[in-house]
């Protein structure tokens, strides 16, 4: 048999050459590492579904923000816990609320040496567990969607966004999926004096069972119906393009897909489509499969945890939020 001129092994022959032609490359640079801190408590609290993963103290959030800053990661995504809950989520936007303090405190500490992004939602601060404010209707106390009511969700939304920028924060990401958000959030910054903070939204934040370890993290589950009304359907591609597209309209300077890996297809088509930078999030249900598979000597934990985080950057993400990102950033500068 005659073999034909091309041989495309040869590219693979030595490390060296692999190195050379690689197409994709990531980066500590490329990676945002999510932090729980917990209003309250005295100690690092384990997530019991994320090995490896703590809600941290407001003492403890320095320190850990040093050793992220010092493994390569240039940003932190901050998460709260609070203390109380209503059913305005009020202390979401308190002045002296978790995120608030913790973002405060790593400003004073780092300056500009680290970003920092912040969640802007309301599951954790709401005692139904929703990411809006929910009024009288189907669902509640019962089965089925709750009513989630979308405008005045926008004004708290909004108001979780100045107080936090009011704290130093960089970046807000609102992820409650509320219509209009971005643009209820970035008039609301503009006129309070932080036209320079960026908005992030979660722009395709699909309803989806990977997010259940952080709701065990963050004690953020819903207390009666779900979110079906506001997160997205995953069987809808078109639909998520046109969120995505909602919110260039609005003002965003980033757009996110959320999960990562299970909508690969949709990181790739928002590259296609838009000049503005991509994020995806590989969410807690991502991180949780691979530990419990590694624990249980079914993979090789750190090389699948970088094959994925590789695909998610083939596929067009210019930043990665994942729980990963202390683990495999090492292995990433060696690389």
């Amino acid at each position: 048999m005659r073999f034909p001129t091309r041989r495309l092994r040869r590219l693979r022959k030595t490390e060296k050459m692999r190195s050379m032609i690689r197409e994709t490359t990531l980066l500590p640079s490329d990676l945002v590492c999510p932090v729980l801190v917990q209003e309250g408590i005295d100690e690092r609290v384990t997530v019991k579904s994320m090995p490896g993963i703590q809600r941290l103290p407001l003492s403890d959030v320095t320190g850990e923000v040093e050793s992220i800053k010092g493994a390569g990661i240039p940003a932190i995504m901050l998460f709260g816990v609070p203390s109380s809950k209503d059913d305005a989520g009020s202390s979401a936007f308190d002045r002296d609320g978790i995120v608030q303090r913790a973002v405060s405190e790593v400003r004073q500490a780092f300056g500009d040496d680290i970003v920092i992004m912040s969640d802007v939602c309301m599951c954790q601060y709401t005692s139904s567990g929703h990411c809006g404010i929910v009024r009288d209707g189907p669902g509640r106390g019962g089965g089925g969607s709750p009513a989630i009511d979308n405008d005045p969700s926008l004004e708290v939304l909004a108001k979780i966004a100045v107080s936090q920028a009011e704290s130093g924060v960089d970046v807000v990401s609102p992820s409650a999926m509320m219509d209009g958000q971005v643009s209820a959030i970035r008039t609301a910054l503009d006129d309070s004096g932080f036209s320079d903070v960026l908005i992030m939204p979660h722009s395709a934040k699909h309803r989806s069972v990977f997010y259940s370890p952080f709701r065990d993290a963050a004690e953020c589950a819903p207390q009666f119906g779900d979110r079906s009304t506001y997160q997205m359907p995953y069987t809808n591609a078109r639909e998520a393009m046109q969120e995505i597209e909602s919110d260039v309209e609005e003002g965003a300077d980033i757009v996110m897909i959320k999960p990562a890996l299970a909508y690969l297809d949709l990181v790739a088509e928002a590259r296609r489509r838009l000049d503005l930078p991509v994020a995806a999030f590989s969410v807690s249900g991502e991180y949780a499969l691979v530990r419990a598979a590694a624990a249980a000597g079914y993979v090789d934990g750190a090389q699948i945890a970088l094959e994925m985080l590789h695909s998610i950057k083939r596929a067009g993400a210019d930043i990665i939020v994942t729980y990963f990102a202390k683990d495999v950033a090492g292995s990433l500068l060696a690389e």
